[in-house]
């Protein structure tokens, strides 16, 4: 029993095993079935992965490649670029070292030729040492005088013999100088004054007034002398009244105030009614009519020049200047003249013209201010325009046109350029026979009073002065200076309107005769 009941368990150990062995080789059957199936979709992905990622790679290195001959084909451009520069640098090295050898040369050669001028000069030095040493011995034995006075002597006439030579070059520069200047000048003063033209007025000091009938004088006289003596007082004008038909004359040293009281005597004679409360009614009038009259006339000359924003009293005093004369030349005439040549000759220099126009209007303001001053009329003027705000360079022009104060422009050269042609030409100014016969000698015997003149010669109507000296005793150089000299006491001892030029003739003569 015990023996079947082994052998059953033996039969059923058996029967398990072999049970659990087919059970198991199927299970490892289908586990290699199923690792292979992951093996080979393992291998497919592998493959798709490993061929997609290949294609990337090779598009990466295309584009890298790419990428690369591109920045090689810049390298290479830039390497051409560099290696051209360099080959023309190098050119210009060669070039260079060439110049530089050749300059080299020429400084090794001009080296040499100073060392050989430096040894002629050391030689020729030594000569005139020598020269010199023998030379003094000869002064010395022949004059009489040591070797430091025979210096002295040497030196001395050295020195003369430089200040000639040194005189002579500064003369010829100044000669040569001002001809280029006066030809520049006179082309430019042609061109103003062709361009330009002022009447002129005879100078006076009295009035004339045409009477309706001799009556009138009586009415004027007045009762014992009352009518006159109030329009006397009060226009501070003297009245002469004589024998002259329907005439009488109004003398004052005033040219404005005299006008005043010339159109208040018309009036009164007009209206009838003379008598001195009349007549102080009348003035009175007439001064404020004037005063218009005065504004009308400066406003119509700054028109004319083309000046504008001036003050309504710079404008009265500016047609004051009508009724002023200078040298019988009407004053307001003369600035505008003085206005034009001074505009037209800045234009030409490349200067301001209506700066020069204003200053030319204004240099002789000073003339008609009516409040009494010590100063010059031009520095009387230019006190006067301060008061506008006129500028500095206006100012200066005005105060500095004959020469009184330093100018600090152009502006009061071209000024005074222009007052002195608009003053010396031909007809613009009137003297007396007895005046200009007087000038003309004093002009002479001045010049006659230097030292070495021979005679004195007045030309051009007084305009210019001829010195005829002794060659003997003038040189060419002392000739300047007594030109210098003559001028400057004209300018001193005479009064005179525009320029005198002075002239030195020196000439030198000689005679003889054959036979």
């Amino acid at each position: 029993m015990y023996f079947l009941l082994i052998a059953g368990i033996l039969i059923g150990i058996i029967a398990g095993w072999i049970i659990s062995r087919f059970l198991g080789i199927n299970l490892l059957k289908k586990a290699n079935d199923k690792s292979k199936e992951i093996i080979e979709t393992a291998k497919l992905e592998a493959e798709a992965w490993t061929k997609e990622t290949k294609m990337e790679v090779e598009d990466e290195l295309y584009e890298l490649r790419q990428t690369l001959e591109h920045e090689i084909e810049q390298d290479k451009e830039k390497f051409e670029d560099l290696s051209k520069e360099l080959d023309q640098k190098e050119v210009d090295v060669e070039q260079r070292e060439e110049l530089l050898e050749k300059k080299s040369n020429e400084i090794y050669e001009k080296e040499k030729e100073f060392v050989k001028k430096e040894n002629e000069l050391r030689e020729g030095e030594a000569r005139l040492k020598q020269l010199i040493e023998d030379e003094v011995k000869t002064l010395e034995r022949i004059a009489g005088l040591s070797r430091e006075e025979a210096q002295e002597k040497l030196i001395e006439d050295f020195r003369e013999e430089a200040q000639k030579n040194a005189e002579i070059i500064s003369q010829g520069i100044m000669e040569n100088a001002k001809l280029e200047a006066n030809r520049k000048a006179k082309e430019i003063i042609v061109s103003a004054i062709q361009q330009t033209a002022a009447d002129q007025s005879v100078e006076s000091t009295v009035s004339i007034i045409t009477l309706p009938n001799d009556d009138m004088k009586g009415r004027i006289i007045g009762r014992e002398g009352r009518n006159i003596r109030s329009f006397e007082q009060v226009t501070g004008i003297d009245v002469i009244i004589d024998d002259t038909p329907e005439i009488v004359v109004l003398s004052g040293y005033n040219p404005v105030r005299r006008e005043t009281s010339k159109r208040t005597m018309e009036k009164l004679i007009a209206d009838g009614r003379i008598h001195p409360a009349r007549i102080e009614e009348m003035y009175i009038k007439t001064q404020k009519d004037m005063d218009e009259v005065l504004q009308e006339i400066g406003e119509e000359a700054l028109m004319e020049i083309g000046i504008h924003g001036i003050n309504h009293e710079l404008m009265k005093a500016v047609g004051k200047l009508k009724f002023h004369t200078s040298y019988g030349q009407n004053v307001l005439k003369h600035s505008m003249e003085v206005a034009h040549l001074a505009g037209l000759m800045a234009s030409e220099l490349g200067l301001d013209p209506d700066v020069a126009k204003r200053a030319g209007l204004f240099h002789d303001i000073g003339k008609v201010l009516d409040n009494f001053s010590y100063n010059t009329h031009a520095q009387h003027g230019a006190d006067f325009l301060k008061k506008f705000n006129e500028t500095n360079r206006i100012i200066n022009a005005v105060a500095a046109h004959h020469g009184d104060v330093e100018a600090i422009s152009p502006y009061p050269i071209l000024v005074e350029a222009a007052d002195i042609i608009s003053g010396s030409r031909p007809g613009a100014r009137r003297q007396s026979l007895e005046q200009f016969i007087g000038r003309m000698k004093n002009l002479e015997k001045i010049a006659i009073g230097f030292d070495g003149v021979q005679d004195t010669f007045a030309i051009q109507a007084g305009k210019e002065i001829r010195v005829m000296v002794d060659c003997g005793k003038i040189s060419d150089e002392k000739a300047k200076v007594l030109a210098d000299d003559v001028a400057k006491r004209i300018q001193d001892e005479i009064e005179y309107p525009g320029q005198v030029k002075v002239t030195v003739l020196r000439e030198l003569r000689a005679y003889d005769i054959a036979t």
